[in-house]
């Protein structure tokens, strides 16, 4: 019987790092995840005198939205209705938007793009930050459905 490929974990590494590396691997290659994660906090490091780290952690802090809308149908029509984020998925959407807005950068490495945008974000800037303040919008828009909610 084969042994199992032990996978390398760094020792100061916290879990929603290692989230956000598992989100923005792709065909299943984390070693080249992990490779442009760290070069996009070099990237930062040489940007401004903060610790990467804490310029992601506020990124992140930044997009994480805390209400949405969902659909519900009652009477034959859909109403949009705006509900309060659950945690795991505040997290969730929060790293998705800013892996999203990373790609649709142009004319850069994965790395510079996605630390571009963490600079960004943590400014309350960027592409990430304004899906979120879309998301906070259409909720106050439909906040008149918020009595439908369960």
């Amino acid at each position: 019987m084969a042994k199992p490929i032990k996978q390398y974990i760094p020792k100061d590494s916290d879990p929603l790092i290692e989230k956000f590396i598992c989100c923005m691997m792709m065909g299943g290659k984390k070693s080249i995840a992990r490779k442009v994660f760290q070069d996009s906090l070099g990237v930062i490091k040489t940007r401004t005198n903060d610790d990467p780290k804490d310029i992601f952690n506020k990124a992140i802090l930044n997009v994480t939205p805390l209400v949405e809308v969902r659909p519900k149908r009652v009477g034959g029509s859909v109403y949009q209705v705006p509900t309060e984020v659950p945690p795991k998925r505040q997290q969730a959407l929060s790293i998705r938007w800013i892996i999203k807005a990373a790609r649709e950068r142009k004319g850069m490495p994965m790395s510079q793009k996605l630390a571009m945008e963490f600079l960004d974000a943590s400014a309350d800037q960027g592409a990430a930050v304004k899906k979120k303040q879309d998301v906070l919008r259409m909720a106050q828009a439909n906040k008149a459905f918020a009595h439908l909610a369960k």
